[in-house]
């Protein structure tokens, strides 16, 4: 298997050029489990765990793999490999960890599209759809928004029109997985070396979508709950595959919340009329709020703006404020406890001192 159908380009060889190497060999995360991982590369397939070097580097701060990430690892196929090092990644999709934590688990790496698939059943909400694209814009990747099950809905199209107009630079199809209508529309995402990530809710279909590009039952799939359209989840692990076009596909579980992490751009691609608008506001720092001269507020008036798109906007903006605020707190936190450490230390260095 050469590297350059697994993904590799000038931009990991540069990585791999900047640093002494020897001995290690190039490898792709194709599947991740708990503490171990499956990679491909060269040399084939195979199983490997993490090395002690590489333990050490995450404790720090370092990059744990992760499906699509490129890594060196040392070893021989039958003897044992390990991971080493995770090289930088040119793009990633990632989200708050679920609950009280204030971490990113990152859900996949070096992806050049991600198809976000909502079900048109019971499954779409326009609002979720923009939480997942602005996400998906901040990582770097290319977003591309499948309305699944149009088989089930007269209106697919007129609501994939309306998205066109509301999503600007946001590529909308519609598709159904089920009878493999509207996947040619998909070719020119899946080209040799290309790797695509699938996101969405449990039951939007993307596990019948994979066994679709894939041409085989690799994936197993279960009906979804009339009352919601909510399924349960079927794939359990994130995982890549090869498709017969030379591209790559991750499928992930489906995801019951995506709060985001760390978004600096990826607000103004997706609200652009919105972000627009405030430009136009006389007070630079206007909350929107009834301000005189509010810009935002007259296209509301007028029937320029969406009210819905607004509240979504703001509560975005309100969830990264808020994670902002929880980041520099935390680290902070950290710093003063560092100092005191430090001082103790210090302190406990010249008592040792005064006793010799």
């Amino acid at each position: 298997m050469k590297l350059k159908s697994l993904g590799w380009n000038t931009v990991f060889d540069a990585a791999w050029n900047s640093n002494e190497r020897k001995g290690s060999k190039q490898g792709r995360v194709v599947t991740q489990h708990r503490e171990a991982w499956e990679i491909a590369g060269e040399f084939g397939e195979c199983h490997v765990e993490a090395s002690g070097k590489l333990r050490l580097a995450a404790e720090s701060g370092g990059l744990w793999p992760t499906v699509g990430d490129w890594v060196l690892v040392r070893g021989e196929v039958d003897t044992g490999m390990v991971i080493d090092e995770v090289l930088p990644r040119r793009t990633q999709i990632a989200r708050k960890v679920p609950g009280k934590g204030n971490e990113a688990q990152v859900l996949a790496a070096n992806v050049d599209t991600v198809f976000l698939v909502m079900g048109l059943d019971g499954d779409f909400n326009l609002r979720r759809l923009e939480r997942f694209l602005v996400q998906v814009w901040e990582s770097g990747a290319r977003a591309v928004a499948l309305l699944n099950k149009a088989d089930v809905r007269e209106e697919a199209e007129k609501i994939a029109e309306g998205l066109r107009g509301d999503l600007v630079g946001v590529n909308v199809h519609c598709i159904s997985a089920r009878t493999g209508a509207g996947l040619d529309g998909l070719e020119a995402y899946l080209a040799a070396g290309e790797t695509v990530a699938l996101l969405g809710s449990s039951g939007a279909g993307k596990s019948t979508l994979v066994n679709r590009l894939v041409r085989s039952e690799r994936q197993s799939t279960k009906t979804v709950r009339e009352s919601d359209s909510r399924g349960r989840h079927t794939t359990t692990a994130r995982e890549l595959f090869f498709l017969a076009s030379g591209a790559m596909v991750i499928d992930t579980p489906g995801l019951r919340e995506l709060q985001l992490w760390e978004v600096k751009q990826g607000l103004e691609p997706v609200f652009g009329e919105v972000e627009g608008l405030a430009q136009g506001c006389r007070f630079r720092d206007c909350r929107h709020a009834g301000e005189p001269g509010c810009a935002i507020r007259q296209a509301l008036e007028a029937g320029g703006l969406d009210a819905g798109r607004l509240e979504s906007y703001r509560k975005l903006q309100r969830e990264q404020e808020f994670q902002r605020r929880k980041t520099d707190r935390k680290a902070e936190q950290e710093a003063k406890s560092n100092s005191r450490k430090m001082s103790r230390a210090i302190r406990k260095l010249y008592r040792e001192r005064e006793t010799l």
